[in-house]
């Protein structure tokens, strides 16, 4: 079946080893259900830092990594050597394995790409004598090298990743197992990147910045669950905080325990999320919380907190 492309912009992750990262894939273009992603060049520049760093940690002979060389349009033909760390088959005192990527920087305007061989004694004289040279327009050579295999004496280990027509690099596509990465929010359900919109209203960049904002959008939640209608309620911050009204647009809510929809079970729930964030609150967290100040002759600090307006689809 062919599938439409159709192109997002997203983010995407391996667990907690890489990413997140900013992309474009199509996501119907899977493998074996994980993702293609094409990535910018400063994304490629924070996935070579990370596969590094994951190969300092774990060792080169089980991690995958990605570099990027850099020069310009004009600079002369360079040599350089990427050295893999130890390897768990290498015999003490023997070298760990290396490739060399030869870089015909004006010819590649021309068509020409850049070569990858073997590090012989020649190409590590070559490297060392490199100097950085041009003025002219930026290049560079991403290379992928799987070191587990480059190990094993495979021709095909590692290459030279080429740019797509948008400029873009596809790295670990149909190899490696990225996914959507999540964002999180404040009412504690999880969405793709892509999906900045939660189902309790709130966007992804909408996130509340403090902890009292953080309970606004849970006290939301505890009240609308007797009361699906609630759209904000009135919080007592004078002694010991507590929620004394809810409302529903102009119109309040009954809130005794007999006779309206909440018991006394639920307005506890939202009383202890509001007094436990007032705890962790810094004094100019009611600032930044977004509640509405109301004048009170009985209270000295009435606060009126919005809840989220929930997507009508």
């Amino acid at each position: 079946m062919n599938h439409t492309c159709q192109m997002i912009n997203t983010r995407v992750c391996i667990d907690d080893m890489l990413g997140p990262l900013d992309c474009t894939l199509n996501p119907a273009n899977r493998w074996n259900g994980w993702l293609s992603p094409n990535f910018a060049l400063d994304a490629v520049r924070e996935l070579s830092a990370q596969t590094l760093r994951l190969a300092d940690e774990d060792g080169y002979d089980c991690v995958e990594t990605i570099h990027v060389i850099e020069a310009r349009a004009d600079s002369q033909d360079t040599v350089h050597i990427i050295e893999g760390g130890p390897s768990r088959y290498c015999e003490e005192g023997e070298e760990n394995v290396a490739v060399a990527v030869h870089v015909p920087w004006r010819a590649m305007s021309r068509g020409a790409n850049a070569l990858i061989t073997n590090a012989t004694p020649q190409a590590r004289k070559a490297a060392r004598k490199r100097k950085v040279t041009g003025r002219s327009a930026r290049r560079v050579v991403v290379v992928h090298i799987r070191w587990q295999y480059l190990d094993e004496g495979s021709v095909t280990a590692a290459n030279i990743v080429r740019p797509n027509d948008e400029g873009l690099y596809s790295i670990g596509g149909w190899e490696w197992t990225w996914h959507f990465a999540s964002w999180w929010c404040a009412c504690g359900s999880d969405s793709y990147w892509h999906e900045t919109e939660c189902l309790c209203g709130l966007t992804r960049d909408s996130q509340p910045k403090t902890p009292l904002g953080t309970a606004g959008v849970k006290i939301g939640q505890i009240l609308r669950i007797p009361a699906p209608g609630a759209t904000s309620a009135l919080v007592d911050l004078t002694d010991l905080a507590r929620v004394c009204a809810v409302f529903a647009g102009n119109s309040e809510i009954d809130t005794a325990d007999d006779t309206g929809p909440f018991d006394t079970e639920t307005l506890g729930w939202a009383d202890e999320v509001l007094r436990m964030a007032m705890d962790e609150a810094a004094t100019e967290d009611l600032a930044a919380s977004g509640w509405e100040r109301i004048p009170d002759e009985k209270s000295t600090a009435l606060y009126r907190i919005t809840f989220p307006t929930t997507p009508s689809h």
